[in-house]
């Protein structure tokens, strides 16, 4: 209901009625969204199954809603139930969706033959990766002594910590990046900088010079090198990179890889449009 407040100088009309129940139902949605997002992130590549227990651990939801919001993702057929076992993964209905993202995407279309010849070229793994915010997308990826040449792949990575990941974040503005370092920035090994004062000094010295590096910060023993890659308007958004044994990229050789790494990430950004 509405009552009229007065006094010798103004009238103020104060609504006090509760909000609309629309708006209240549209709020409960994206909480119970929100909720269900975080049981699907429980999952990854080294974390294939989860039981209930163990999502109720990750999440910290009570068991209850733990156990009603893995029947609604079973249901929906993007989590599958190991037959009478209380293990999950994720469901098939998620790489459908994922392949539509992907055929849809201009960024794996475009990027896939260079994807490949990077491979071919330097005789080392290759990534494509987006940024969705948070961390590095991989959604295509060629392997150096893999027939098939270049593949759709997902892995969301850390980017922090990932060649691919520091090769966007440190095109990204400020207000981006004090968001981002005001998180947790997980150790993965002793290399990993989790100091943000440390990373945003990586993330200059990787704008400076165009390519970013990582020194077996997220896989011990891996050395890999990034480059960005932009969109029409300019923003960088991608990134291209080359990864291997150190022992097999050897430090002598990461400013050559470097090259050949820009070149092709600069070769995608012309064909989303952009400019090197």
């Amino acid at each position: 209901m509405n009552y009229i407040s007065r006094n010798a100088e103004q009238e103020v009309t104060v609504n006090t009625s509760p909000l609309p129940a629309s708006s209240a139902r549209s709020d409960e949605g994206i909480k119970s969204l929100s909720k269900l997002m975080k049981v699907l992130d429980c999952f990854s590549t080294s974390v294939r199954t989860l039981s209930l227990s163990e999502v109720c651990q990750r999440t910290g939801f009570p068991k209850s809603t733990t156990h009603r919001l893995l029947a609604s993702l079973r249901e929906a057929g993007l989590l599958d139930q190991e037959g009478d076992r209380d293990r999950y993964r994720l469901g098939l209905k998620l790489f459908e969706l994922g392949n539509t993202v992907l055929a849809n995407m201009d960024l794996h279309r475009e990027a896939r033959p260079y994807v490949d010849a990077l491979g071919r070229l330097s005789g080392q793994s290759v990534h494509l990766a987006v940024f969705d915010g948070h961390h590095a997308v991989v959604v295509g990826r060629s392997d150096a002594h893999a027939d098939a040449g270049a593949r759709a792949f997902f892995e969301s990575a850390p980017a922090h910590c990932t060649s691919v990941g520091k090769a966007i974040l440190a095109f990204q503005n400020a207000a981006t990046l004090d968001r981002f370092v005001s998180g947790e920035l997980a150790r993965f090994t002793e290399h990993t900088l989790t100091d943000p004062k440390e990373l945003l000094a990586d993330l200059k010295a990787t704008r400076e010079r165009g390519y970013s590096i990582d020194e077996g910060e997220h896989q011990p023993g891996l050395r890999c090198v990034g480059a960005p890659i932009r969109d029409a308007s300019g923003r960088v958004f991608a990134a291209l990179s080359v990864s291997g044994p150190a022992w097999k990229l050897p430090l002598s050789e990461v400013e050559s890889t470097a090259k050949i790494v820009i070149h092709s990430a600069n070769a995608i950004s012309q064909a989303l449009g952009g400019s090197s």
